[in-house]
């Protein structure tokens, strides 16, 4: 039993010590400046120049509605997957009963399940606070992007720091849906501990090498980078 239990422990720190470490690097770190989220940062504030110039706007409100129609999407996805563990919570019983029968040893014990359930709640929890202040700060970036003139072009000091302060409410609001995003992935690693402690570090693992390298080695962060690549030479016939 002693050994059940230091086996989850160590199964759990490598979890934490997994998503610490993926967000340091993708966020925190010097290599940070190199991932598909830096990119596109760079790309919002590109967006709300462009905006500038433009004497009808409705391209960039669409934008940025379809934006937070999305974030709802998620928000409301983690709000039923949460009413989801609580429905798993008060069926413990039953589970426990159909691992007894199906002779499931680490699904046995009400007790970590529960403790394993509650756990995967706060992520989720966690997932739903992240979207939902996403989806707050996009509306508070169409607000500051209405708050722009339409005569307003790029020699206008007033209308670029407008557009400045849009740019940084919109990357610190795809920041905050990058980090719920980020918690439903690590979710999905967090089932594998409901078939043991191995499990879930392999699953953990799995999720922490796939988000890293759609970070650093994605072909959608190659798309997004400035200047032709290979791809687009060879689509070109170039």
């Amino acid at each position: 039993m002693l050994q059940i239990q230091l086996s989850n422990l160590i199964a759990i720190l490598f979890f934490v010590f997994s998503w610490g470490l993926y967000s340091w690097l993708a966020y925190r770190s010097p290599w940070s400046k190199h991932t598909l989220s830096h990119a596109m940062d760079a790309h919002r504030y590109r967006w709300m120049r462009a905006m500038l110039r433009r004497e009808v706007r409705i391209a960039d409100t669409n934008i940025a509605s379809g934006l937070q129609q999305g974030t709802a999407f998620f928000a409301s996805a983690s709000l039923l997957a949460i009413g989801g563990t609580v429905t798993l919570l008060s069926a413990m019983d039953e589970v426990t009963a159909l691992a007894q029968t199906l002779n499931l040893p680490f699904l046995d014990d009400p007790l970590q399940n529960e403790a394993k359930t509650f756990g995967l709640m706060v992520i989720l929890a966690y997932a739903f606070f992240k979207f939902g202040w996403a989806y707050r700060l996009f509306n508070y970036t169409t607000i500051v992007m209405g708050s722009i003139p339409d005569d307003c072009h790029e020699d206008n000091e007033e209308a670029v720091d407008a557009s400045l302060r849009a740019a940084r409410l919109a990357t610190l609001a795809g920041r905050h849906f990058s980090s719920g995003q980020q918690a439903l992935f690590f979710a999905v690693g967090y089932l594998g501990w409901y078939a043991g402690p191995l499990i879930f570090i392999g699953t953990t693992l799995m999720v922490t090498l796939v988000l890293l390298r759609r970070q650093f080695f994605s072909k959608a962060r190659k798309a997004v980078l400035p200047g032709p690549n290979a791809q687009d030479l060879l689509n070109s016939g170039a």
